[in-house]
């Protein structure tokens, strides 16, 4: 198992429109979560600040196969289109990252 974190700002005028949207995911969008072998995942929100901490747990062997099904998935497309218009990437981002990926630097079980 792999503990991943993730940081994405959020636009100001939309924290209402992702609360609302994140209160009643797609149920085809958690479905296909669970098929992409991550379990746990949470999205934490940091006001006023507006940044989104975002935590799961990966139990697969290919994390980049499972995120490709994941984006290939047609309905989880729709989902990212309803929901990215909400974020602000950080600036110093990676190149190819909408959500900037996260060191873990410290567990405790």
């Amino acid at each position: 198992m792999q503990r991943m974190g993730m940081v994405i700002g959020l636009k100001p005028e939309k924290v209402a429109e992702y609360k609302r949207l994140h209160a009643a995911v797609w149920p085809e969008v958690l479905e296909m979560i669970s098929a992409c072998n991550i379990r746990n995942y949470s999205i934490f929100l940091k006001e006023p600040e507006n940044l989104l901490f975002g935590y799961w747990e990966y139990h697969g062997t290919d994390f980049e196969a499972d995120a490709a099904r994941m984006a290939a998935d047609p309905k989880t497309q729709e989902w990212w289109s309803v929901c990215m218009p909400c974020q602000e990437p950080l600036e110093t981002r990676k190149e190819g990252e909408w959500w900037a990926m996260m060191e873990e630097v410290f567990h405790h079980e």
